[in-house]
């Protein structure tokens, strides 16, 4: 099977999508309802019910997206979870068995759960387009159904699989099982129906949820305690809060007189509300969920929470992952000869898998994640209950149990005996809030202000590593180093640590020997928002080396291994820097403005040019003058695309060379002149950026700028010029792949000004803005109605990627990037 079609003679031959639907219902679901409408959902299978079930609400077996000619059956997957994700369909109706999609030849099916979490990701953008197959968002969730579809046998030909299919439907959506009159809750339905409970229940609980919050209670948890229960009673003793017949119980603990002291909640409306709510469903669930559903605890918590903590779940790829790379750099027997110590542990599932439970300690800040991972031992999580314990790793002394402290005597004892200590492993995916986030680099949001000073770590060495102590993982790794010198350091977290110029303190201090790691990409973690690179870096603290540069294999969304990376210490001058000594803000003669924002990868789209003044803390003005060097920072800075793993890689100021270099220059001034952050337009000004002549092109009329042509031609004054180059003709020092790019742009002017309604100072903004015109949200469209020119934009776009290979070689001979 291919990520396209399948390319055999269609099962169906039909007219419609209808006709589809009908024949697919008849041959393969008669035993099922399939006339339930969905929203948007094109197709569904739901059971056949009684009379008296008809008010009930079903638990569907499967929601497809149909297409009537064949497709690639992933990208139509795809396009059906956004849909669901978008319209929020698991609000209003119970989430099915599975989701799916088929046409003509085909059918594929993705157990839920299995995208659940999509539906739930902070920075997913749910107001794209569906079958827009070009955004990020779509490209994700094609990867993710990608991966699941292509390990499992879920897909199926109508014509050649029609047994096997048949069976799988049989033994997959077995009727009896929901014919019942409440709803089964499992690991696909458990935080829709919390979700609901939200808004029935919760409101009815006698809590004041901002000072439960303080203290780490959230609703969640009694959400818990509901779901965890029989005849109004939870199951199970350990979670943070249970249910009690008529109340809950909250922070339950041993008072000084030996007593326990229990603060109770009660309900406002004599559980009216809740009783109501739970009639619908069977409860407790089947106990094969009970493990999954306690682990994904994660996916009840609040955002606000989720960030104060930084509550990110490993996920279990990247947890099996570590202990292969801790095996390559500790040895194979590395867990029966370290002891392992995770002190931000969450609900400890990067220990999964580690089977020599009497080496392994566990911490964490807040006492219901103890309390969820010793429910967890008692479920079969292979853990010592006395070695899993409350402790603030940033604010706690290290004093033993035995002492009055919060460390297990044990423990201590490794931490202090210098020889024991060396076989220490640290194993840890701590928070990484600061005191500020994406949205403040966007305007859109406030400083966490305080999140990580308040700790007594941050006060104790911020001395020692400066700007790095607003860090929280850095503050880990700093009490780390100081208080276990001969620890071995295992820790998943942003490279900011290696390259961050904010961290050059830090690296002179936290001096260790550097055993090997890999990077990942980070919205492969629940909670992080953003492309970039997280890295899990394996250390000797006693080594003794600066850190300089690390080397890191490379894995993409799936787990395959697709290279390597260096990480360098980013030290010395930025781009930003050199592009200064070039301004020329009060030149006569000026073309626009060029955005100078942060010099690293991440920063790329707002490096822009445009008629006004930008809003970055870099804006220069264009002129003749500085023409050249700033086609070279335009150039430099877009000549290779911006992803994940290059995110914070930085630009530099240039070794030298650059300026005898003419073919260099010129490729850059063309490659600025075409390249789509080019936003100059001829509505706000005159247009000094028209590269060809009136003839050339064939204008109906004079251009009211000819310098473009002028500069390309040589033909430019250098009485005021910035830089001592003298004027050259631009256009016979371009290289091959540059006077492609030219002679394509040429053939786009041509094709625009063949149109009676041309307008002679068009720059290429203008031109595409007239072929594609805008949307409803005024935002030029992605193509136009006419191929013609929707093929010259996709040649250009071809000798534009060429282009940049050529200057991305440059750069970094010249010093502007760093290998």
């Amino acid at each position: 099977m291919t990520r396209a079609t399948i390319g055999v003679q269609p099962y169906y031959q039909v007219a419609s999508e209808e006709e589809l639907k009908a024949k697919v219902a008849k041959e393969f679901f008669n035993s099922y309802d399939c006339t339930k409408t969905i929203g948007r959902i094109d197709f569904s299978v739901y059971p056949v019910v009684s009379h008296k079930m008809v008010d009930l609400e079903i638990t569907p077996f499967f929601w497809a997206e149909v297409k009537r000619d064949p497709q690639d059956i992933y990208a139509a997957i795809t396009q059906l979870i956004i849909t669901i994700g978008q319209q929020r369909t698991f609000d209003k109706h119970l989430p099915p068995h599975y989701v799916g999609a088929f046409d003509s030849e085909k059918i594929a099916f993705v157990p839920y759960n299995e995208v659940q979490d999509i539906f739930y990701m902070n920075d997913f953008n749910w107001n794209v387009r569906p079958s827009d197959h070009t955004t990020k968002e779509f490209i994700m969730v094609y990867e993710r159904v990608v991966k699941i579809l292509e390990g499992k046998t879920l897909w199926f030909l109508f014509e050649k699989d029609k047994e096997q299919l048949k069976e799988f439907i049989k033994n997959n959506f077995y009727v009896g099982r929901t014919q019942n009159s409440k709803i089964k809750i499992d690991r696909n339905n458990f935080v829709v129906i919390y979700q609901r409970w939200l808004d029935y229940v919760k409101p009815t609980i006698a809590v004041d949820w901002e000072k439960a919050k303080k203290v780490g209670i959230i609703d969640g948890d009694f959400y818990l305690a509901d779901l965890l229960s029989k005849d109004d009673k939870t199951i199970l003793d350990n979670l943070y809060v249970v249910l009690n017949v008529d109340h809950y119980e909250m922070m339950r603990k041993i008072n000084e007189m030996g007593l326990l002291d229990v603060q109770k909640a009660f309900f406002k409306d004599g559980q009216k509300k809740y009783r109501e709510f739970w009639s619908k469903y069977e409860r407790p669930p089947k106990e094969e969920y009970h493990e999954y559903i306690i682990q994904r605890r994660d996916l009840l918590v609040p955002q606000d929470v989720r960030e104060r903590k930084g509550s990110f779940f490993t996920p279990r790829q990247w947890v099996e992952l570590a202990h292969e790379y801790i095996a390559k750099a500790l040895g194979e027997n590395w867990q029966d000869e370290y002891y392992i110590w995770d002190c931000a542990a969450g609900t400890g599932n990067l220990l999964n898998g580690l089977i020599n439970k009497y080496h392994i300690w566990v911490s964490t800040l807040d006492q219901q994640d103890v309390d969820t991972m010793k429910q967890r031992i008692a479920n079969g999580a292979n853990l010592l209950e006395k070695h899993v314990f409350q402790f603030d790793f940033l604010n706690d002394d290290f004093k033993p149990q035995s002492q009055g402290g919060k460390l297990p005597d044990n423990l201590y004892d490794v931490i202090t005996d210098p020889e024991k200590q060396k076989k220490l492993l640290i194993l840890i995916n701590p928070p990484y809030a600061e005191a500020g986030n994406a949205k403040v680099v966007a305007g859109t949001g406030q400083n966490k202000v305080g999140v990580s000073n308040r700790t007594k770590t941050h006060q104790e060495v911020k001395k020692y590593i400066g700007a790095a102590a607003k860090e929280l993982f850095a503050q880990f790794m700093a009490r780390i180093y100081i208080t276990m010198p001969n620890c071995k350091l295992s820790i998943f977290s942003t490279p900011k640590f290696i390259q961050g110029s904010n961290f050059s303190e830090f690296r002179k201090f936290f001096k260790s020997k550097y055993l090997g790691g890999f990077a990942v990409p980070a919205y492969t973690f629940d909670n992080v928002k953003g492309k970039f690179p997280i890295t899990f870096t394996i250390w000797d603290c006693a080594g003794n080396e600066e850190i300089k540069s690390i080397e890191c294999d490379v894995y993409d969304d799936y787990g395959l291994l697709i290279g390597q990376k260096h990480f360098r210490a980013h030290e010395g001058e930025r781009i930003n820097k050199w592009i200064t000594q070039f301004r020329d803000d009060n030149a006569k003669y000026q073309m626009g403005h060029i955005a100078c924002s942060g010099p690293d990868f991440q920063h790329q789209n707002q490096v822009f040019i445009q008629n006004g003044r930008s809003k970055e803390a870099v804006d220069l003005v264009v002129t003749p003058n500085n023409l050249i060097p700033t086609s070279v920072y335009f150039a430099v800075r877009h000549c290779i695309k911006a992803n994940w793993l290059n995110d914070r890689d930085q630009f530099y100021y240039p070794d030298g060379g650059w300026q005898e270099d003419l073919t260099f220059q010129s490729d850059c001034v063309i490659f600025t002149l075409f390249h789509s952050q080019n936003k100059m337009t001829s509505a706000s000004g005159t247009n000094h950026w028209i590269p060809f002549s009136e003839s050339e092109v064939s204008a109906k009329a004079k251009f009211r700028s000819d310098f473009m042509y002028k500069f390309l031609n040589g033909q430019w004054d250098t009485q005021n010029s910035l830089l001592p180059i003298k004027p050259y003709r631009i256009l016979d020092h371009l290289s091959p792949e540059a006077k492609a790019v030219y002679e394509v742009g040429l053939k786009i002017w041509r094709y625009y000004h063949s149109k009676s309604n041309a307008n002679p100072d068009a720059s290429l903004y203008d031109i595409k803005e007239y072929f594609k015109g805008r949307d409803e949200n005024g935002r030029l469209r992605q193509k136009s109605s006419d191929e013609t020119f929707n093929a010259l934009m996709e040649e250009l776009k071809e000798a534009l990627e060429r282009l940049a290979e050529k200057i991305a070689e440059k750069a970094y001979e010249y010093g502007f990037l760093k290998r």
